[in-house]
């Protein structure tokens, strides 16, 4: 684990420094409060930091203070090393945002427990962060593909259009649907419905501008939202991922599968209401279902009218 020494005096640096090396860990020391402070701003800086109280211009209090204010996670452990002693030093420390602090002249030993002591919490902070990142994910995403799920999608969306309408800018929707789900699953299972979900989905995204969002609308649908696409920009997209889905059959071991396309395609020309937007697309996604699959609609003014019931996907 990495730690990082303020010590002003060279000599107790050294010493300090020859310990910490012997217990295994990775050092990193600095002579003042201002270099302190700047390497823990740093993303990679130091969990762990044993900063001397006094020490020119910045002080060990000061670096403390300025740690806690800037609350960045991973949490630093930070404990303070000084010759002050008395029960309104050691408050006045731990009030700074301190976690631990040692007098001088320190047990070797002593300081080597304490330290471990702080090496537990901060691994347990990090698993803490970890799980949160964990349900996060799980919350926004779609287990199967990896993709947002239909509320964080529909939440993305929102966003986008308020932003559009502020900034004048157009805004597309594009739904997708896959042809004949339901014969995929029939025929070779549904462990090859979950595969062609999950390269379908794979193959969409990498069609996408990084600003782009993608979601799992539902079942074997996608909602794609591309701000700053009008109708005939996010056609020519919609074009291309239907090609490029049907350009390569999968090759599982249930046998190779064809897998097709439905996409509809609405924009904020007709409409600034997102149901009315989703609608639209849902209307002209059926419509291309209609006629034939594997193909594109563009939605017209009058889907918006059509969109108060969605006609849902045919499959």
């Amino acid at each position: 684990m990495r730690i990082l020494i303020a010590e002003d005096d060279p000599i107790s640096r050294r010493v300090l420094e020859a310990r910490l090396k012997q217990w295994e860990y990775e050092v990193i020391s600095c002579s003042d409060g201002e270099s302190a402070w700047k390497m823990l701003q740093q993303p990679d800086a130091p969990s762990l930091a044993i900063l001397d109280w006094m020490m020119p211009g910045m002080d060990g209090l000061e670096v403390c203070r300025e740690v806690r204010q800037m609350g960045a996670e991973p949490y630093t452990y930070v404990l303070l090393l000084t010759a002050k002693s008395q029960t309104d030093d050691i408050i006045a420390g731990l009030d700074a945002g301190a976690d631990d602090y040692l007098t001088k002249p320190f047990d070797a030993n002593e300081l080597r427990v304490r330290l471990r002591a702080g090496r537990r919490i901060v691994d347990l902070q990090t698993e803490l962060i970890e799980a949160r990142e964990q349900l996060r994910q799980l919350a926004n995403h779609d287990s199967l593909t990896g993709l947002w799920n239909r509320a964080a999608i529909c939440g993305n969306l929102q966003q986008e259009l308020e932003r559009a309408e502020r900034e004048q800018l157009p805004l597309s929707v594009v739904l997708a649907d896959i042809d004949f789900f339901k014969r995929i699953n029939d025929t070779y299972g549904h462990l090859a419905g979950d595969a062609a979900l999950r390269e379908t989905s794979r193959r969409m995204k990498s069609m996408l501008r990084p600003y782009d969002g993608i979601g799992r609308y539902g079942g074997e649908e996608f909602l794609l939202v591309l701000p700053g696409c009008d109708n005939e920009a996010a056609v020519a997209l919609a074009e291309r991922i239907r090609e490029c889905i049907e350009a390569s059959p999968l090759a599982l071991a249930e046998g190779t599968i064809p897998v097709t396309l439905s996409l509809g395609v609405s924009s904020n020309a007709i409409t600034q209401d997102m149901e009315g937007l989703i609608g639209a697309a849902d209307t002209a996604l059926y419509r291309a279902k209609e006629s034939g699959r594997n193909r594109v609609e563009l939605a017209a003014s009058g889907d918006v009218l059509e969109s108060g019931v969605l006609k849902g996907s045919m499959a």
